[in-house]
C-alpha cells in the first residue's frame, strides 16, 4: 500500500466535521485529477523541447493519426478535440506561421478548407510523441505490466459510467 496522500488528508478532514458523508466518489476523483494534473504538467515540459504546447500537441497529434494525407477540415479537428471554432482558429494560425501545417482548399468544395501537415510538422510530431510517452511510461514506473493493465480496466469502466450518467 502507497503512502498516505493529500486526498487522504482532505477525506479525513470530511469524516470528522460530516461523517455521515460517503467521500469515496471525492477520493476516486480527486487522485484522478491529481494525477492528470502532474502527468500534463510533465508532458507539458517534454512537448516545450519542441517548441510547442499541449495544445499544440492535440492538433498536430490528431491530424498525425488521422491517418489521411488529405488532412481533416477545422470543423472535424474542432470535433475532435472539443474546442471551440474560434479556439481552432487561434491554434491553427499559430502552428500554420510556425510551418507545422498548411490549410488549402478542399478539391471536393471549394468554400471548406482542408488541414494538413506540412512535413516539419509530421517530423516534429513524429519526436513529440514519442517523448510524451516516455513521459507517461516513466511516471507509470512503479506499476507492474499488469497493474497498468488493470488501472486500465478500471479507468475504461469508469470513463463508461461517467459519460453514461453525465
Amino acid at each position: 500500500m502507497p503512502d498516505r496522500d493529500g486526498v487522504d488528508e482532505i477525506v479525513e478532514q470530511w469524516r470528522r466535521e460530516r461523517p455521515e458523508l460517503d467521500t469515496t466518489a471525492m477520493a476516486v476523483f480527486g487522485r484522478i485529477y491529481r494525477a492528470a494534473k502532474r502527468v500534463g504538467d510533465a508532458q507539458e515540459q517534454a512537448y516545450a523541447e519542441f517548441g510547442i504546447t499541449r495544445a499544440d500537441f492535440d492538433v498536430l497529434a490528431t491530424l498525425r493519426r488521422a491517418g489521411t494525407p488529405d488532412g481533416m477540415s477545422p470543423g472535424r479537428l474542432t470535433s475532435a478535440l472539443m474546442l471551440t471554432s474560434g479556439g481552432m482558429t487561434s491554434r491553427l494560425d499559430r502552428l500554420e506561421r510556425a510551418g507545422l501545417v498548411a490549410r488549402r482548399p478542399d478539391p471536393e468544395d471549394r468554400r471548406a478548407l482542408l488541414v494538413t501537415l506540412t512535413p516539419a510538422g509530421r517530423e516534429l510530431i513524429d519526436r513529440a510523441v514519442v517523448a510524451g510517452l516516455e513521459v507517461q511510461q516513466r511516471l507509470l514506473g512503479d506499476l507492474s505490466a499488469d497493474k497498468q493493465r488493470r488501472v486500465d480496466d478500471l479507468l475504461r469502466e469508469l470513463l463508461s459510467s461517467v459519460e453514461r450518467h453525465a
